[in-house]
Protein backbone atom coordinates (compact mmCIF):
# COMPACT_ATOMS: atom_id res chain seq x y z
CA UNK A 1 0.00 0.00 0.00
CA UNK A 2 1.61 3.53 -1.00
CA UNK A 3 1.71 5.83 1.61
CA UNK A 4 0.78 9.80 1.20
CA UNK A 5 0.97 12.99 2.55
CA UNK A 6 -2.01 14.00 1.75
CA UNK A 7 -5.55 12.48 0.76
CA UNK A 8 -6.21 15.11 -1.63
CA UNK A 9 -3.20 13.92 -4.00
CA UNK A 10 -2.58 15.28 -6.90
CA UNK A 11 -4.51 18.75 -5.83
CA UNK A 12 -1.57 21.61 -5.89
CA UNK A 13 -0.29 20.42 -9.77
CA UNK A 14 -4.03 20.61 -10.59
CA UNK A 15 -5.33 23.73 -8.99
CA UNK A 16 -1.70 25.62 -9.73
CA UNK A 17 -2.80 24.72 -13.49
CA UNK A 18 -6.65 24.94 -12.50
CA UNK A 19 -6.72 28.73 -11.28
CA UNK A 20 -4.84 30.40 -14.32
CA UNK A 21 -7.72 29.22 -16.36
CA UNK A 22 -10.51 30.27 -14.30
CA UNK A 23 -9.16 33.80 -13.99
CA UNK A 24 -9.04 33.53 -18.24
CA UNK A 25 -12.45 31.71 -18.09
CA UNK A 26 -13.90 35.08 -15.80
CA UNK A 27 -11.89 37.85 -18.18
CA UNK A 28 -14.25 35.99 -21.12
CA UNK A 29 -17.48 35.80 -18.73
CA UNK A 30 -17.03 39.49 -17.40
CA UNK A 31 -15.78 41.65 -20.30
CA UNK A 32 -17.17 41.47 -23.98
CA UNK A 33 -14.43 43.25 -25.66
CA UNK A 34 -10.90 42.32 -24.27
CA UNK A 35 -7.49 44.11 -25.22
CA UNK A 36 -4.47 42.27 -25.52
CA UNK A 37 -1.35 43.66 -23.57
CA UNK A 38 0.68 44.27 -21.18
CA UNK A 39 -2.05 46.07 -18.72
CA UNK A 40 -4.15 42.73 -19.38
CA UNK A 41 -1.17 40.99 -18.38
CA UNK A 42 -0.72 42.41 -15.43
CA UNK A 43 -4.03 42.52 -14.24
CA UNK A 44 -4.17 38.41 -14.94
CA UNK A 45 -1.40 38.21 -12.86
CA UNK A 46 -2.90 40.34 -10.01
CA UNK A 47 -6.15 38.21 -10.26
CA UNK A 48 -4.15 34.98 -10.78
CA UNK A 49 -2.54 35.68 -7.66
CA UNK A 50 -5.21 36.77 -5.69
CA UNK A 51 -6.74 32.92 -6.54
CA UNK A 52 -3.44 31.32 -5.53
CA UNK A 53 -3.95 32.74 -2.18
CA UNK A 54 -7.54 32.16 -1.64
CA UNK A 55 -7.23 28.76 -2.88
CA UNK A 56 -4.47 28.26 -0.34
CA UNK A 57 -6.64 29.36 2.48
CA UNK A 58 -9.40 27.01 1.43
CA UNK A 59 -6.89 24.05 1.41
CA UNK A 60 -6.03 25.56 4.85
CA UNK A 61 -9.53 25.13 6.06
CA UNK A 62 -10.04 21.93 4.27
CA UNK A 63 -7.11 20.27 6.08
CA UNK A 64 -8.16 21.95 9.07
CA UNK A 65 -12.18 20.31 9.32
CA UNK A 66 -10.18 16.76 8.47
CA UNK A 67 -8.57 16.82 11.45
CA UNK A 68 -11.17 18.09 13.51
CA UNK A 69 -14.50 17.32 11.83
CA UNK A 70 -13.99 14.09 9.73
CA UNK A 71 -16.35 14.04 6.71
CA UNK A 72 -17.27 10.48 8.20
CA UNK A 73 -18.17 11.54 11.44
CA UNK A 74 -18.97 15.02 10.12
CA UNK A 75 -21.05 13.98 7.31
CA UNK A 76 -23.49 16.25 5.14
CA UNK A 77 -22.78 18.83 8.04
CA UNK A 78 -19.35 18.90 7.34
CA UNK A 79 -19.64 19.46 3.81
CA UNK A 80 -22.08 22.40 4.30
CA UNK A 81 -20.73 24.22 6.87
CA UNK A 82 -17.15 23.75 4.84
CA UNK A 83 -19.01 24.99 1.98
CA UNK A 84 -19.82 28.16 3.10
CA UNK A 85 -16.65 28.63 5.49
CA UNK A 86 -14.22 28.25 2.77
CA UNK A 87 -16.40 30.51 -0.08
CA UNK A 88 -16.65 33.20 2.41
CA UNK A 89 -13.12 33.64 3.70
CA UNK A 90 -12.22 32.84 -0.42
CA UNK A 91 -14.73 35.75 -1.17
CA UNK A 92 -12.92 38.16 1.74
CA UNK A 93 -9.57 37.46 0.51
CA UNK A 94 -10.14 38.56 -3.01
CA UNK A 95 -12.21 41.11 -2.13
CA UNK A 96 -9.95 43.03 0.20
CA UNK A 97 -6.70 42.00 -1.79
CA UNK A 98 -9.13 43.79 -4.74
CA UNK A 99 -9.57 46.59 -2.85
CA UNK A 100 -6.27 47.29 -2.12
CA UNK A 101 -4.62 46.99 -5.06
CA UNK A 102 -7.45 49.33 -6.72
CA UNK A 103 -6.57 51.87 -3.91
CA UNK A 104 -2.84 51.82 -4.81
CA UNK A 105 -3.18 52.27 -8.69
CA UNK A 106 -7.04 54.10 -8.65
CA UNK A 107 -6.97 55.90 -5.87
CA UNK A 108 -10.20 54.63 -5.00
CA UNK A 109 -12.14 51.89 -4.23
CA UNK A 110 -13.61 49.02 -6.49
CA UNK A 111 -16.46 49.04 -8.44
CA UNK A 112 -20.21 48.27 -7.85
CA UNK A 113 -19.90 45.79 -10.63
CA UNK A 114 -17.32 44.00 -9.08
CA UNK A 115 -19.67 43.28 -5.74
CA UNK A 116 -22.71 43.02 -8.20
CA UNK A 117 -21.30 40.63 -10.67
CA UNK A 118 -17.49 39.62 -10.00
CA UNK A 119 -17.78 38.00 -6.92
CA UNK A 120 -20.96 36.42 -8.09
CA UNK A 121 -19.41 34.68 -10.37
CA UNK A 122 -16.31 33.68 -8.30
CA UNK A 123 -18.48 32.47 -5.64
CA UNK A 124 -19.38 29.56 -8.12
CA UNK A 125 -15.98 28.75 -8.85
CA UNK A 126 -15.00 28.11 -5.12
CA UNK A 127 -18.38 25.82 -4.68
CA UNK A 128 -16.86 24.24 -8.05
CA UNK A 129 -13.01 23.72 -6.05
CA UNK A 130 -14.88 22.65 -3.25
CA UNK A 131 -16.55 19.67 -4.90
CA UNK A 132 -13.37 18.95 -6.65
CA UNK A 133 -12.05 18.57 -3.08
CA UNK A 134 -14.69 16.17 -1.98
CA UNK A 135 -14.25 14.24 -4.81
CA UNK A 136 -10.44 13.45 -4.25
CA UNK A 137 -10.98 12.63 -1.40
CA UNK A 138 -13.60 10.11 -1.77
CA UNK A 139 -11.51 8.67 -4.84
CA UNK A 140 -8.80 8.34 -2.96
CA UNK A 141 -10.86 6.61 -0.29
CA UNK A 142 -12.12 3.83 -2.51
CA UNK A 143 -8.48 3.41 -4.19
CA UNK A 144 -7.37 2.83 -0.50
CA UNK A 145 -10.35 0.21 -0.48
CA UNK A 146 -9.32 -1.29 -3.59
CA UNK A 147 -6.07 -1.67 -2.73
CA UNK A 148 -6.73 -3.45 0.64
CA UNK A 149 -8.64 -6.09 -1.41
CA UNK A 150 -6.49 -6.54 -3.62
CA UNK A 151 -3.99 -6.83 -0.02
CA UNK A 152 -6.61 -9.56 1.03
CA UNK A 153 -6.55 -11.26 -2.27
CA UNK A 154 -2.89 -11.86 -1.68
CA UNK A 155 -2.80 -12.64 1.52
CA UNK A 156 -5.14 -15.15 0.61
CA UNK A 157 -3.09 -16.50 -2.05
CA UNK A 158 -1.05 -17.97 0.73
CA UNK A 159 2.15 -17.81 -1.22
CA UNK A 160 4.63 -17.42 -4.08
CA UNK A 161 4.47 -19.37 -7.01
CA UNK A 162 7.96 -20.94 -7.89
CA UNK A 163 10.25 -22.98 -10.38
CA UNK A 164 12.75 -25.36 -8.47
CA UNK A 165 14.15 -27.94 -11.22
CA UNK A 166 10.97 -29.17 -13.20
CA UNK A 167 8.96 -28.47 -9.91
CA UNK A 168 6.52 -26.07 -9.80
CA UNK A 169 6.01 -25.05 -6.00
CA UNK A 170 4.41 -22.40 -3.78
CA UNK A 171 6.82 -20.82 -0.94
CA UNK A 172 4.02 -19.66 1.92
CA UNK A 173 4.88 -15.99 2.44
CA UNK A 174 5.77 -16.99 6.10
CA UNK A 175 8.45 -18.83 4.57
CA UNK A 176 9.70 -16.35 2.21
CA UNK A 177 12.44 -14.19 3.83
CA UNK A 178 13.45 -11.85 0.84
CA UNK A 179 14.26 -11.47 -3.11
CA UNK A 180 16.51 -10.11 -4.76
CA UNK A 181 18.73 -9.67 -8.10
CA UNK A 182 21.22 -11.54 -9.10
CA UNK A 183 22.67 -11.12 -12.42
CA UNK A 184 19.67 -11.08 -15.15
CA UNK A 185 17.38 -13.21 -12.41
CA UNK A 186 15.29 -12.61 -8.93
CA UNK A 187 16.31 -14.72 -6.41
CA UNK A 188 13.90 -16.06 -3.88
CA UNK A 189 15.01 -16.92 -0.40
CA UNK A 190 12.82 -18.79 2.44
CA UNK A 191 13.67 -19.33 5.79
CA UNK A 192 16.44 -22.09 5.45
CA UNK A 193 18.10 -20.08 2.72
CA UNK A 194 17.23 -22.30 -0.41
CA UNK A 195 17.43 -19.94 -3.05
CA UNK A 196 14.74 -19.86 -6.37
CA UNK A 197 15.56 -18.32 -9.15
CA UNK A 198 12.34 -16.26 -11.22
CA UNK A 199 11.79 -15.80 -14.84
CA UNK A 200 10.27 -12.21 -13.37
CA UNK A 201 11.31 -8.85 -12.79
CA UNK A 202 11.52 -7.56 -9.25
CA UNK A 203 8.77 -5.03 -9.98
CA UNK A 204 6.47 -8.19 -11.40
CA UNK A 205 7.11 -10.01 -8.45
CA UNK A 206 6.58 -6.90 -6.12
CA UNK A 207 3.12 -6.48 -7.45
CA UNK A 208 2.09 -10.03 -6.14
CA UNK A 209 3.49 -9.43 -2.21
CA UNK A 210 1.49 -8.06 0.51
CA UNK A 211 2.76 -5.13 1.62
CA UNK A 212 1.41 -5.75 4.61
CA UNK A 213 4.48 -8.26 5.14
CA UNK A 214 7.54 -7.20 2.19
CA UNK A 215 8.80 -4.13 1.41
CA UNK A 216 11.13 -3.06 -1.18
CA UNK A 217 14.36 -1.74 0.21
CA UNK A 218 15.97 -0.36 -3.23
CA UNK A 219 15.94 -1.45 -6.74
CA UNK A 220 17.69 -4.92 -5.71
CA UNK A 221 16.20 -5.66 -2.35
CA UNK A 222 12.11 -6.62 -0.98
CA UNK A 223 12.05 -8.04 2.22
CA UNK A 224 10.44 -10.18 4.78
CA UNK A 225 8.97 -7.91 7.58
CA UNK A 226 10.07 -10.96 10.08
CA UNK A 227 13.61 -10.46 8.50
CA UNK A 228 14.16 -6.77 9.64
CA UNK A 229 15.64 -5.90 12.93
CA UNK A 230 15.63 -2.22 12.98
CA UNK A 231 17.30 0.71 11.07
CA UNK A 232 19.68 3.07 11.64
CA UNK A 233 19.95 7.05 10.61
CA UNK A 234 22.23 7.93 8.34
CA UNK A 235 23.29 11.55 6.35
CA UNK A 236 20.86 13.66 4.28
CA UNK A 237 17.68 11.41 5.95
CA UNK A 238 18.98 8.44 4.45
CA UNK A 239 18.89 4.99 6.85
CA UNK A 240 20.30 1.86 6.71
CA UNK A 241 17.88 -1.42 7.59
CA UNK A 242 19.57 -4.29 9.94
CA UNK A 243 18.82 -7.12 8.64
CA UNK A 244 18.81 -10.94 10.24
CA UNK A 245 18.53 -14.84 9.31
CA UNK A 246 19.53 -15.09 5.86
CA UNK A 247 22.83 -15.60 4.65
CA UNK A 248 21.50 -14.83 1.07
CA UNK A 249 20.29 -11.20 2.09
CA UNK A 250 23.35 -8.63 3.60
CA UNK A 251 23.57 -7.56 7.80
CA UNK A 252 22.62 -3.77 6.18
CA UNK A 253 20.83 -2.24 3.49
CA UNK A 254 20.84 0.78 2.54
CA UNK A 255 17.45 2.80 1.91
CA UNK A 256 17.52 6.27 0.19
CA UNK A 257 15.92 9.45 1.45
CA UNK A 258 12.84 9.16 -0.90
CA UNK A 259 11.82 5.73 0.62
CA UNK A 260 12.87 6.21 4.40
CA UNK A 261 9.85 7.94 5.66
CA UNK A 262 7.55 5.11 3.94
CA UNK A 263 9.81 2.47 5.08
CA UNK A 264 9.82 4.03 8.84
CA UNK A 265 5.73 4.10 8.22
CA UNK A 266 5.76 -0.08 7.58
CA UNK A 267 8.04 -1.01 10.18
CA UNK A 268 6.56 0.72 12.90
CA UNK A 269 2.79 1.73 12.09
CA UNK A 270 1.06 3.96 14.09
Amino acid sequence: MRFRSSPYHPDIPLFLIFIPFISAFNYYLTYSNIQFGWFLLLTFTIDTTQGYLAWWAVRAIILYFDRKWPYETGGVKRIVVQFLITTLTGLFIISSTTEIVSLIAKGETAPLSFYLVDLFIIAIWFFVINGIYIGLYYYQKWKQSEERREEENRIKAGGLMVRHGRQDLMVNFEDLMGLFVDGEYVVASNLTGQKFYLNESLDKVERKLPSLYFFRLNRQYIVHRQLVMGFKRGENGKIDVMLGGNDNIPPVVPVSRTKAAAFKQWFRPE
